[in-house]
């Protein structure tokens, strides 16, 4: 069977096989859009510092952002160098994500977890006590 009988034969009916090419390289970028939501205020919060005390754990202290466009700018490795925690770090930038979506603080706030009473886990602590073997030494 020759190539050019081949390629006619091929065209009528649909591939099987994936192309090499992309398609998804092919389709046109949609315009940029501006995810930074719009600047107004959200019930009682009205600048950036009033944000960070309304999260609460003294966010406000750790931070100062001058605008909202600094705020919604902030990543990790500025917080970082800033000198805040892990903890501290993930708490603010979950928070700016939720209220960039257009959620109140006061819904999604939360204090900080309390540290642990009692260390480590297993069978061996049981009820807040740890067990001791019951075989004689």
């Amino acid at each position: 069977m020759s190539l050019r009988l081949a390629a006619r034969l091929s065209l009528p009916c649909p591939s099987l096989v994936r192309t090499l090419v992309n398609r998804a390289a092919q389709r046109p970028v949609p315009p940029l859009l501006k995810r930074v939501r719009a600047l107004a205020p959200l019930g009682n919060i009205a600048t950036p510092e009033a944000f960070l005390k309304a999260i609460g754990r003294s966010a406000e202290t750790k931070i100062s952002p001058a605008s909202w466009e600094e705020l919604f700018h902030t990543d990790g490795p500025q917080l970082r160098k800033a000198g805040l925690s892990v903890e501290d770090r993930r708490y603010i930038l979950w928070s700016v994500e939720k209220f960039r979506q257009g959620l109140e603080p006061s819904e999604f706030a939360h204090p900080p977890k309390p540290a642990k009473k009692i260390r480590g886990r297993g069978p061996s602590v049981q009820n807040g006590k740890k067990l001791r073997s019951r075989r004689h030494r």
